[in-house]
């Protein structure tokens, strides 16, 4: 461990947020890890990945990775960022240019609420939804990809106002300045190192354990479906689930459903689930088939393979 930091002192903040306690002495990785109940494999992998070396993306616990990431949010929330306004304060009231600066500290109060925000978002949502796949729970409203796709990167807006600072903010007197800048490039560079964990690591963990929990699901489901009587008639459908499969056998989609139905997206995702339930048919081609056997739609208005 000591020479882990002797070559990147960055990583003190690493071992800060898997709880870690300093005066390690000359014990190794794996003694420090397994002392302070921390998978060796995630705590490896995520200090190779902010050192710029290889690591491993598929064989980390997502446990720690979560416990590691709130743990991150704290310090920005709680510290960084507060202790980076303490200083910009001290420096704007010794500044020649007040009004300028109270620009800029609105600037910074305003972007310190959009990380608020979003990491808020992510303790309360994201994380949550590990914590449920973690415990086996597993549901098909919402998926790791409709957050990831929305994942950003919070700490280019910092550097912007770093850069503001630097090249626009007229002041000869700096020593102050200058220490506010210093915690903000350091804080800009842990926020994206703090996103590559997310983006490389943690996205990648739960969207491995969410496709084996809803394999497993969808395989308990068919053979669910196996029980049920083959025999089923069109009497078994209530009318607004016949409308949702007269649609489906048009070939469209659950928007374009939605839209000429005027019901949401989820209620007919919900429809589609309770007739794949009460048919035992789960693709688009079979309910085509149904439709047309039972005079739902006509032949010619469909195709077999939609």
């Amino acid at each position: 461990m000591r020479d882990l930091i002797r070559d990147n002192a960055m990583l003190l903040p690493v071992i800060s947020r898997f709880n870690i306690a300093f005066g390690f002495g000359d014990a190794s990785v794996r003694e420090i890890c397994n002392l302070n109940n921390v998978d060796v494999r995630t705590f490896l992998s995520v200090c190779n990945l902010l050192s710029g070396n290889e690591y491993l993306s598929t064989d980390v616990s997502l446990r720690s990775l979560t416990g590691y990431l709130q743990r991150a949010h704290t310090s920005f929330l709680d510290v960084q960022l507060p202790r980076i306004r303490s200083y910009l304060i001290d420096a704007v009231n010794h500044s020649e240019s007040y009004e300028t600066a109270l620009l800029l500290m609105r600037f910074y109060d305003e972007y310190v609420e959009e990380v608020r925000k979003h990491m808020e978002h992510e303790n309360n949502i994201i994380f949550p939804y590990a914590e449920k796949l973690l415990r086996g729970e597993v549901t098909e409203d919402f998926t790791i990809d409709k957050y990831s796709v929305s994942h950003v990167d919070t700490a280019h807006k910092l550097k912007e106002i770093k850069d503001i600072f630097i090249y626009h903010f007229k002041q000869k007197e700096n020593t102050r300045l200058s220490n506010a800048l210093f915690e903000i490039i350091m804080c800009e560079r842990d926020l994206m190192t703090h996103f590559q964990v997310e983006s490389k690591l943690f996205i990648p963990a739960v969207e491995l354990l969410e496709s084996k929990l809803l394999r497993n699901f969808h395989r308990q489901e068919s053979s669910s479906d196996e029980k049920h009587s083959t025999d089923v008639t069109l009497e078994h459908l209530s009318d607004r689930e016949k409308d949702i499969v007269r649609e489906v056998a048009k070939g469209k989609s659950n928007k374009e459903i939605a839209f000429d139905l005027c019901i949401s997206i989820h209620t007919v995702a919900t429809h589609r689930r309770n007739i794949c339930n009460k048919l035992g048919i789960h693709s688009s081609a079979g309910l085509v088939i149904y439709a047309i056997i039972n005079n739902l739609v006509n032949i010619d208005d469909v195709s077999p393979f939609n």
